[in-house]
């Protein structure tokens, strides 16, 4: 798409988001407000799936990131080891920048 271009790269640290949202959206209720790392871009060319589920014509593209995550952060009580992780493919608009000393 054209002028659709990443915020973030391979190896940011990131925060996703932990707004609520009525309507249809990508986003585990388990990840928000985790924070990961960008493992990949994954495309620039995915339709926001917020506008696209309703029907929305000309809905807007947004870069879409696998975002790592530790298990452990997700489930406190993992028993698994402890460098297991969790991908998911996240929408730049669910992500912000979190500092390296978050």
């Amino acid at each position: 798409m054209d002028g659709v271009k990443a915020r973030f790269k391979q190896g940011d640290r990131v925060r996703i988001d932990d707004r609520f949202e009525h309507r249809h959206h990508r986003v585990p209720a388990y990840a928000k407000g985790q924070v990961g790392v960008i493992e990949r871009v994954c495309s620039l060319e995915f339709a926001q799936p917020e506008e696209v589920a309703y029907g929305k014509a000309g809905a807007s593209y947004r870069p879409v990131y696998r975002v790592r995550l530790r298990q452990r952060d997700l489930w406190p009580d993992y028993a698994g080891a402890v460098h297991d992780t969790l991908d998911l493919e996240i929408f730049e608009n669910w992500l912000e920048q979190e500092s390296d000393n978050g």
